[in-house]
């Protein structure tokens, strides 16, 4: 089964490696000096939703800020394409070039990630703590669940849209989706997703 990295590298593979290369030789640009016009004006578009500084205030909606860059790339092919479908994102997404999705992922990715505000339930957090373990979500997504390549970050992102997502991820219900994800989460509780965001959203 094709799983949610193959329409990317698809289209964008030896852009990808490219960056790569160029990433590990020097530190990005910080947004305001190595964003040109036409990439701050994506970046507006985003911002009603995704916060002004990538870091969403809005229930439901994921914050940006601080993604690894390929994720970030990744997603927004996925999406251009059709593979992963969002009604309300297809107007954005659908006359991005590769270039400017390749500037957008980067604009995001250098950002500071913040907490999100939602309140942290403590004992949640703490029964959340051996449901990371068990699943290993440190393997993919760092031990600090930061994120790498096409691996999200988890830590600080929003907790209800880490309720959401990974209830669609889990029912199969989320188009574009990384099958490894699907069965990594296979069979959890929804008692123990809501434990797991709340650990892993800190």
């Amino acid at each position: 089964m094709v799983t949610m990295l193959t329409a990317a590298m698809l289209v964008l593979a030896p852009r990808a490696a490219a960056a790569q290369v160029s990433s590990s030789a020097t530190a990005p640009p910080a947004p305001a000096a190595g964003a040109t016009a036409a990439t701050t004006a994506d970046a507006k578009a985003c911002a009603a939703c995704h916060g002004p500084d990538g870091n969403s205030r809005v229930p439901n909606i994921p914050s940006l800020a601080g993604q690894p860059a390929f994720f970030l790339l990744n997603q927004l092919i996925l999406m251009r394409e059709g593979v992963r479908r969002i009604e309300v994102m297809a107007a954005v997404v659908t006359p991005l070039t590769d270039d400017r999705i390749d500037a957008l992922a980067n604009y995001f990715a250098a950002l500071e990630p913040k907490a999100s505000g939602d309140a942290v339930d403590p004992a949640l957090s703490e029964r959340g703590a051996p449901i990371a373990a068990r699943l290993r979500c440190a393997s993919c997504h760092g031990k600090d669940l930061a994120g790498q390549e096409q691996m999200p970050r988890l830590a600080k992102q929003r907790i209800d849209y880490l309720i959401a997502s990974m209830k669609a991820l889990r029912d199969g219900t989320r188009t574009g989706a990384d099958t490894l994800m699907t069965a990594a989460i296979r069979g959890v509780s929804d008692a123990d997703l809501e434990a797991l965001a709340h650990y892993i959203a800190q």
